[in-house]
């Protein structure tokens, strides 16, 4: 299975662990991903409010190039660059003058986009193509014991993506009940985490990642799994004035592919989990038990 691949600009920067694990995760199950040549900024959501014209001009030419260089599926595992790559593809297609200026944005650099290059995200992928049987027999140490709330966050299945529920997304649980982990219902699993006001309203966007942790906490889960790096971000760098305002709420946030790369025991150094600020620490079930035999 070969796939073209846009990594954006949070995965090759503070979502790079995301990356780094995404990598050797889809490459133990044969999954070839070649990274687009060229590749630009997407803008994220953040461009589409200061200038939605330009800002489709700019995803756009991800997409042509995307077409030139091969018009494989795209793979864009960020739920930002997911969400505008599928939003710009959507507007071409909708609005005749949004595909003018697209059109005469792109001929100016030599480029012609003509809308067909799927745009897919690794979770589509992995349940749709590869297959939770494929991946149930790649597992080789089982997540047992293990207690996951997903978190999927407000941009990745609102509104064009088709793979899976806008309101109770389950790719992701199903995924994490395959690597042997048991998923603890979590109804907040769509509800934004505050995404920039974490930078521009301290007090507004530090309560709703309190309130995500504290939800998360109160279900007993030992971590949170997500798809989206400044989701991963919030979660996992705001303890400290969660804290100092709410109280202790300790939660590790992780990619759902650390996860995965752990459960087919791959090295645990080589899937990023010493970036975390809040350290993420899971042992086998079996070494676990042999720890505590040893011990007595």
């Amino acid at each position: 299975m070969k796939y073209s691949y846009f990594p954006g600009c949070s995965l090759k920067g503070l979502g790079r662990a995301y990356e780094e694990s995404l990598l050797p995760v889809m490459k133990h199950l044969g999954v070839e991903l070649q990274e687009l040549a060229d590749w630009n900024c997407c803008g994220a959501t953040a461009y589409m409010a200061v200038d939605e014209a330009k800002a489709c001009v700019l995803a756009a030419r991800n997409l042509a190039l995307a077409e030139q260089q091969g018009n494989r599926p795209l793979i864009a595992p960020c739920a930002a660059c997911y969400l505008v790559l599928n939003k710009t593809k959507h507007y071409f297609h909708d609005y005749p003058a949004m595909k003018e200026t697209i059109d005469r944005a792109l001929a100016t650099v030599g480029l012609r986009y003509n809308g067909d290059t799927p745009v897919r995200h690794p979770l589509d992928v992995l349940i749709n193509d590869v297959g939770l049987e494929a991946i149930k027999q790649k597992v080789r140490q089982p997540l047992k014991g293990l207690k996951v709330a997903t978190y999927y966050g407000c941009q990745l299945v609102r509104p064009y993506a088709t793979f899976d529920d806008q309101y109770n997304p389950t790719t992701m649980d199903r995924l994490v009940e395959a690597l042997g982990a048991t998923v603890v219902r979590y109804p907040l699993k769509t509800k934004c985490c505050g995404g920039s006001l974490t930078g521009t309203v301290p007090e507004a966007g530090i309560r709703m990642v309190y309130i995500l942790l504290n939800e998360a906490k109160k279900r007993g889960a030992d971590c949170l799994a997500t798809v989206c790096p400044l989701c991963q971000f919030n979660l996992d760098a705001y303890h400290a004035p969660v804290t100092a305002q709410y109280g202790p709420v300790l939660v590790p946030t992780v990619y759902f592919t650390q996860l995965m790369g752990l459960a087919f025991g791959l090295p645990e150094q080589e899937l990023g989990l010493n970036r975390a600020a809040i350290p993420f620490k899971w042992r086998p079930a079996e070494a676990a038990s042999a720890k505590v035999a040893a011990a007595a």
